[in-house]
């Protein structure tokens, strides 16, 4: 991996993050309800399995609060950006971008309010993840929900995190991950009162902390938010229909 290419990223995260807003900038937002809030979109790539470089791009949009699926579009494409752990986004966004821009010339009614991203928003090494790599390139609020723990800035998944996850109650429980500076990057979310297992949901643009845990959870039918259950199952069934010899 070449040291010039790496510092060229770090600038583009860097100066990317000077238009970050993580704060409500929806009036919907700022209700009880959310009432305004009526299409929710998800997005995420799916791989053939040993190939890291063909996927699936999957952009779909869900109606709110019913959670039922108005838009879909699956794509294969070529990733041809390397994996680097921090910097995923530049190996994902594009594509991302590309299904968006196809809704907004194809069904520009359909666009979402809002977008789930699988993956880490500010909960991340240099705050600055692949969720609000596409908020702020979309200009769209986005919300980054991300299944495993990313063990960054001093939170680890040791026996204090544990026994946080164990004293989560209920569906809609939360705590927060604090770095060792003290700063809030995200929360740990359990997501229903079935899965003990939380998520763990961090701002990507243009939405709060609290508004992203609070609509997470109301977007959850099963441990994962279904915007994002729905692109993924979508692009795996995508894959499995048109590669059938590959193991998804």
């Amino acid at each position: 991996m070449s040291v010039p290419l790496i510092q060229q990223w770090e600038s583009e995260q860097d100066r990317l993050r000077q238009q970050l807003l993580d704060v409500d900038s929806e009036d919907w937002q700022t209700r009880p309800d959310f009432s305004g809030l009526e299409r929710v979109g998800g997005v995420d790539l799916s791989f053939i399995k040993g190939d890291d470089v063909n996927a699936c791009a999957q952009l779909v949009v869900l109606s709110y609060p019913q959670l039922e699926v108005l838009y879909e579009d699956s794509q294969m494409v070529a990733l041809t950006a390397p994996y680097v752990p921090g910097f995923l986004a530049f190996r994902e966004t594009p594509f991302l971008l590309e299904a968006l821009e196809r809704l907004k010339k194809k069904q520009p009614s359909l666009l979402p309010q809002v977008v789930f991203v699988d993956g880490n928003g500010l909960f991340h090494y240099r705050e600055f993840g692949l969720a609000c790599h596409l908020g702020v390139l979309s200009g769209l609020p986005c919300v980054g929900v991300a299944k495993n723990l990313l063990q960054v800035q001093g939170v680890a998944k040791d026996e204090q995190h544990q026994s946080q996850i164990n004293a989560l109650q209920k569906g809609g429980d939360s705590f927060p991950l604090v770095t060792t500076s003290g700063k809030v990057l995200g929360k740990a979310l359990r997501s229903s009162d079935e899965s003990k297992k939380p998520i763990y949901v961090s701002v990507g643009h243009m939405i709060s902390l609290d508004t992203a845990v609070r609509l997470t959870h109301s977007c959850c039918r099963y441990r994962v938010p279904e915007p994002i259950r729905q692109a993924d199952c979508r692009s795996r069934e995508y894959l499995r229909i048109r590669f059938p010899a590959a193991d998804t």
